[in-house]
């Protein structure tokens, strides 16, 4: 069973960029056809899907989102990142990393405030 676990800041202020890492176990995020995500839930809304990476290192990003978020990879570290730039509070959010077969981590809070 592959294993998700998101790190980074809980608190960020706005204009800073915002970086999280998800660390997988018990896989590889190398593995053919596999794709790992991130996703993210403000205080009394739903869920949103904010963007992908996938095996090759090819990404994938929420329309909404493109233009302030980045994906990236480190193979030897089995580590995929998010940074999303530019915060405001309404990036304010329980942040997940997830794989695209229904694997998630616990999920880590990010509060974004002066």
């Amino acid at each position: 069973q592959v294993q998700l676990q998101e790190s980074g800041p809980g608190l960020v202020k706005p204009s800073q960029t915002l970086s999280l890492t998800c660390t997988v176990s018990s896989g590889s995020i190398s593995t053919n056809s596999d794709y790992w995500g991130w996703i993210r839930q403000p205080p009394g809304k739903g869920l949103e899907w904010m963007g992908a990476i996938d095996y090759t290192g090819s990404t994938y990003y929420s329309p909404s989102l493109k233009s302030r978020t980045s994906i990236s990879r480190d193979t030897s570290k089995n580590q995929f990142t998010l940074q999303l730039s530019s915060v405001t509070p309404e990036d304010t959010a329980v942040y997940y990393c997830a794989d695209n077969w229904g694997s998630w981590g616990q999920g880590t809070q990010v509060t974004v405030s002066s």
